[in-house]
């Protein structure tokens, strides 16, 4: 199993005392360099354009980190594609790709915010075909040098060159999803790998969602020993249960509240927390062995081939997400790496 880490960087937004974008990016960058000294598997930025978070550019960000590190993988999570150029898209991952000698990574997805809708001026009605269409058009560069395309979300292509190539045969692209069919299906259909966040409910709940992917995967044709399956979950460790929870429930309770008075959810309660981080709960929130064990249970649902780690949600204080990292580095993952085999020898 692949172990990684992944971050929107995360801004307070606590007036003048809030963090500064300088600031987040920089401690950002720390983050990345730890995990890849710790020897993970990867590390992947999110897109998103709102006050809250700093990375509504995970290809500078990853290139920046690229210069930093050595063998990490770099990745976005996600490039909210229905709202970008895939050309530009394949463009900056390509080279992105060619700077950290072959590490680059796409992971697209329709994302879970829609401010970069309006902000780059696309319609909200025309969500699916927009992702449809400039996925279909991103695989199609990714394969061949020259490409003809045509569609309704962006000019058409006649037989012209995407420039650079990167190091990679490929670029890897991964689809992210929340958990809807549809996503399953065109992952499957397309023979792509499954990213898939559990970030409330209990994981139990999404089994059927990957199971129907991985008999989708199977229909359509596919060699299953090259299938992968990917969960994403908020993760934060301490030395003590007791210490982990308290120390990111205040965090982790003002971001969820935020977001869900966008969304019609009540706040954040003690109580229920406290029932997400159980066994069988999507908070991986504790000492290192109740992560581990919370990693082997998901591991025995889904048999995914990788795990990230989202630590840095809300403003949680930097050196205690690097705490957290090392403990995931030096603890965490060589426990889970001795129970399953890593994906990449």
């Amino acid at each position: 199993m692949e172990l990684g880490i992944y971050s929107f960087a995360e801004m307070s937004l606590s007036g003048e005392k809030g963090t500064t974008g300088h600031q987040r990016l920089i401690e950002l960058m720390e983050e990345i360099e730890i995990a890849d000294q710790l020897g993970l598997d990867v590390f992947a930025v999110g897109e998103h354009h709102r006050p809250d978070f700093a990375a509504s550019a995970p290809a500078v960000i990853l290139a920046a980190a690229a210069a930093k590190t050595h063998t990490i993988r770099l990745s976005s999570a996600v490039t909210v594609l229905s709202s970008d150029d895939p050309v530009r898209v394949f463009q900056q991952f390509a080279t992105l790709d060619l700077l950290s000698s072959g590490r680059a990574e796409i992971m697209a997805g329709r994302g879970s915010f829609i401010e970069s809708f309006p902000l780059f001026g696309y319609d909200l009605n025309e969500y699916d075909v927009l992702f449809e269409e400039k996925l279909d058009l991103l695989i199609q560069i990714n394969a061949a040098e020259k490409v003809s395309w045509k569609g309704k979300s962006r000019p058409s292509i006649t037989n012209l060159g995407v420039y650079p190539r990167p190091l990679q045969s490929k670029l890897p692209i991964w689809i992210a999803s929340g958990g809807t069919p549809e996503s399953a299906q065109r992952a499957a259909s397309l023979g792509l790998p499954l990213a898939l966040a559990i970030i409330g409910g209990s994981p139990s709940q999404f089994v059927p969602f990957i199971n129907f992917y991985k008999k989708s995967y199977d229909q359509a044709g596919f060699d299953k020993s090259s299938m992968q399956v990917g969960i994403n979950s908020h993760v934060f460790i301490q030395e003590s249960s007791q210490q982990a929870a308290d120390i990111f429930y205040g965090p982790y309770a003002e971001v969820m509240g935020r977001i869900g008075k966008e969304r019609g959810w009540g706040p954040m309660q003690r109580g229920q927390y406290e029932q997400m981080r159980s066994l069988h709960g999507s908070l991986l929130v504790g000492s290192p062995q109740q992560v581990i064990d919370k990693i082997a249970y998901q591991y025995e649902l889904f048999k995914n081939t990788r795990f990230l780690a989202q630590m840095s949600v809300g403003p949680l204080p930097h050196q205690k997400i690097m705490q957290s990292i090392e403990l995931f580095g030096t603890q965490v993952a060589p426990a889970i790496r001795k129970m399953f085999k890593p994906v990449r020898d």
